[in-house]
């Protein structure tokens, strides 16, 4: 599939956009920023639904192609959650402190800290066109957090004895859910 439009980026979410940016930017891929749509309810109950629920929509509205990636934190001593509730864990209006604490104070005590990230991401053309890729990144649930960078759950979600809020940006993208699921993408798109 050609890309001889500029893309929208399904999300609000800066540090979203600036990683999808990143790991596309190898395709020319043009990422239109300042555009506004009407809000997008996430209502499915999967991870690829409410990706291909944003992506659709925002495609039908802006006429372009858009990329809408979900996310969700999967816990094994929490039988999967926060999952497709993820962002919203501590409520509607959470912040992302609010969230991991919420998560941190679930897992007190816990010996099985395991977990997963999940990101499904969806790029939708006006005219239906549908891709739809995934990417998993394995890792365990920190007793608290550390590091400075990243966004979400980074400060205390660790791999190989580091949380992703440890890592440089580049080093986070090359290893992590999003970015996985963006490569698969990014393959898709140019074959």
């Amino acid at each position: 599939m050609r890309l001889d439009k500029p893309v929208v980026v399904a999300s609000q979410n800066p540090d979203k956009i600036a990683e999808m940016e990143e790991v596309l930017s190898d395709l020319g891929v043009v990422i239109v920023r300042g555009q506004v749509w009407p809000e997008v309810a996430e209502t499915e109950p999967t991870l690829e639904g409410n990706a291909l629920l944003k992506a659709r929509a925002v495609a039908a509205y802006t006429g372009l192609p858009a990329i809408a990636d979900d996310t969700g934190l999967e816990v094994a001593a929490l039988d999967g959650a926060p999952g497709v509730h993820t962002a919203r864990y501590a409520g509607p209006e959470a912040t992302n402190s609010e969230n991991v604490s919420k998560l941190l104070a679930e897992l007190a005590g816990c010996d099985d800290r395991t977990a997963r990230f999940r990101s499904v991401v969806a790029f939708v053309t006006p005219d239906d066109e549908e891709i739809v890729v995934e990417g998993v990144l394995e890792g365990e649930i920190g007793t608290e957090r550390r590091g400075v960078a990243g966004f979400g759950y980074d400060p205390v979600f660790v791999v190989d004895g580091r949380t992703l809020a440890e890592m440089a940006s580049a080093e986070k993208n090359a290893i992590s859910h999003r970015g996985r699921a963006l490569r698969a993408l990014r393959h898709a798109l140019s074959h």
